[in-house]
């Protein structure tokens, strides 16, 4: 077994695992800090994640790849972080999360809908004011002040991210179109994509904790929805309505 410390929303977990694929994995996010709570994967938690990985292919009707041990226990170290982090009033929420001018902006939609194609937009269009936070799974934490999106080691195949904290400014859900237009909508309007791009935990208890979090970013954070194509004119649109 191994054990490393790493830190991102501002808590500090222990990590103990079978392999040491997942300490090459979060090496950036290490610390020698006091952890808020530890996390332990075992071999059941392995065949877990094993089972549910091929459960999805199988839905997608899509070839079943030989996913080995280690890439396996790295999902499932970070779904017992996820399964932990209510407790501190954050969750892991699949999106994709980029700071301009150090106010966070986070697109989510159905997988291939191009979240990250558009963030890469973003980029190109304001140069170094702009930042990748996380590409795939950010953290969101919720306060009565506001919510802000950290960066962590989980940002997607290309690794995009930076292990920053920023304010989160607005939440836009991407849709596909021939033409760019944008508007805000209701918490109401969003709540069905909020709720299937959180993370939910298995925990009852937990879950019950998510959706009092998912209100509150809802209640805090500024929603739009987003038609879009696949051109620079796309981020501008987006920006100009957002940033507010």
């Amino acid at each position: 077994m191994i054990t490393e410390r790493y830190r991102f929303a501002d808590k500090t977990v222990a990590v103990t695992s079978l392999y040491p694929a997942v300490h090459e994995y979060c090496k950036a996010y290490r610390t020698d800090g006091t952890p808020d709570f530890a996390v332990t994967v075992t071999q059941d938690d392995i065949a877990f994640e094993r089972q549910k990985t091929v459960s999805e292919y199988l839905c997608e009707k899509r070839r079943v790849p030989d996913f080995p041990d280690p890439e396996l226990e790295t999902t499932a170290v970070y779904r017992k972080i996820a399964e932990k982090l209510p407790d501190y009033g954050s969750f892991v929420f699949h999106g994709s999360a980029v700071a301009a001018d150090g106010q966070g902006f986070l697109f989510t939609a159905k997988s291939g809908t191009g979240k990250s194609t558009h963030t890469a937009l973003w980029r190109k269009l304001l140069g170094e004011r702009a930042v990748m936070v996380n590409d795939d799974k950010p953290v969101l934490q919720v306060s009565d002040s506001g919510v802000t999106v950290y960066g962590t080691p989980y940002n997607g195949k290309h690794r995009l991210g930076t292990d920053i904290a920023v304010p989160l400014k607005a939440l836009c859900i991407l849709t596909r179109g021939a033409e760019n237009s944008i508007e805000r909508i209701s918490a109401q309007q969003a709540y069905p994509m909020l709720l299937q791009q959180v993370y939910r935990p298995q925990n009852p208890l937990q879950m019950m904790k998510t959706l009092k979090l998912i209100d509150g970013l809802a209640a805090r954070t500024a929603l739009y929805q987003l038609a879009c194509n696949m051109e620079l004119s796309a981020a501008e649109t987006a920006y100009q309505a957002m940033k507010g």
